[in-house]
């Protein structure tokens, strides 16, 4: 018996592995189709989605597996699920795929800079977190309100995948993207069957896309510095907050160096960016994974191992999402992001004095305008910022006994 076994009783090393598989498989199954929905948008084939999808499996389960060996804490990478919504909502910019995955790149070098250069993470933090919120809950307004329009179009293909992710949601939300994703794939499985459709075996075999990248100042203002924020402000700084309600400092100059140039060299594969966990870094982190603090880095070593099997099966779903009637996939990728939408709308108007611009920057992102080739997530920014500069540099009107009487 260890001296952890003492402290804290016999706890089979099989817990932690047991907690790090389940927390990449409701990691991974909750949120792929939003992934591939947001590189899709973007300008990628099918096949370049899928090696996206490929490489950021494999690049956050390197970086977590190192991170959490060296440090011996239980550090979960994740992507960036709100980045990916926001890649729905953009559109494909002037210079296509190869611009978007210049605008990739550029996210990974800012994010390193972070880490390295802590003047441009107190400038990250200057951006006022209502704002954030408002235009990512702008951006994913239209995407959670695809279920809505698919049903009303096929209530026969989409319903089952509503009902089922009710139905689990009521006894489990962990698991109810992930049982709408099965519902969603014998639905797919009975359309291909009914439509006498088949799959050639080599789409499912896995592959890798490079594409060299390119930069337009549209991608980067529209594309790369919306990317970051969203990152930034909805990952990787909730995602600390969250390692830190279980007693855990992340290393962070550590962690954005080593997901930032992950995002680096995914992004020459397609992948967009990968960040810290914040929702999912708790199924590592907490006393569940084990008793032991101690011993809980087994539980993200563990997610990573995972990731890089499941990356092996990236091609195959990306063929099967392919393959989906119109509106099922974007129905699971609805149901996945409702909850982020509900965080982010709460976020954005928590503050009564910012309630004017932060609702201007949700109208702006919800828009889905794109002006001068920038689309509408950078606009919504400019706009909330630009409101709530004026509105808080008002003085207050005097009032005198005539206006009050």
């Amino acid at each position: 018996m260890t001296a952890a076994d003492s402290a804290y009783g016999p706890t089979p090393l099989s817990t932690p592995i047991s907690a790090g598989i389940v927390a990449a498989l409701v990691g991974f199954t909750s949120s792929f189709a939003v992934v591939l929905t947001g590189l899709r948008a973007v300008g990628a084939s099918p096949a370049e989605a899928a090696s996206g999808l490929s490489a950021l499996c494999v690049t956050q389960a390197l970086g977590m597996m190192w991170l959490a060996r060296r440090y011996r804490q239980p550090i979960t990478l994740a992507w960036s699920t709100p980045g990916a919504a926001l890649l729905a909502g953009t559109g494909v910019v002037a210079g296509g795929w190869p611009a978007a995955v210049g605008a990739f790149v550029t996210v990974g070098v800012l994010i390193v800079l972070t880490g390295l250069w802590p003047r441009l993470g107190a400038l990250v933090s200057r951006i006022p977190v209502p704002l954030a919120q408002a235009m990512l809950a702008g951006v994913l307004l239209p995407l959670c309100s695809a279920p809505v329009a698919a049903f009303a179009d096929s209530p026969a293909l989409i319903a089952p995948v509503a009902v089922v992710w009710l139905v689990v949601l009521r006894f489990s939300s962990r698991w109810a993207v992930p049982a709408a994703f099965v519902a969603a794939a014998a639905v797919i499985a009975a359309d291909l069957i009914g439509s006498d459709t088949s799959i050639a075996p080599s789409d499912l075999v896995p592959g890798i896309d490079w594409t060299v990248p390119q930069w337009t100042w549209q991608a980067t203002i529209g594309i790369a510095v919306p990317l970051y924020i969203v990152t930034m402000a909805s990952q990787n700084i909730p995602g600390a907050t969250v390692m830190a309600s279980f007693g855990f400092r992340i290393p962070w100059r550590a962690s954005m160096t080593v997901t930032g140039t992950g995002t680096v060299l995914g992004a020459f594969a397609g992948g967009h960016t990968i960040n810290l966990a914040a929702i999912s870094a708790a199924l590592s982190a907490n006393p569940g994974a084990h008793p032991d603090p101690k011993r809980r880095w087994i539980a993200a070593f563990s997610a990573g191992c995972s990731y890089l099997v499941l990356a092996l099966l990236a091609t195959a779903l990306a063929t099967l999402v392919a393959a989906a009637p119109a509106g099922v996939v974007e129905t699971v990728a609805g149901l996945a992001l409702l909850g982020t939408l509900a965080a982010s709308l709460f976020g954005a108007l928590e503050h009564p004095s910012d309630r004017e611009a932060t609702v201007l920057t949700f109208l702006v992102a919800a828009s889905g305008l794109t002006f001068a080739g920038i689309g509408s997530a950078f606009w919504a920014l400019v706009v909330g910022l630009v409101v709530r500069s004026v509105l808080r540099r008002q003085s207050p009107v005097p009032t005198t006994p005539e206006d009050t009487g």
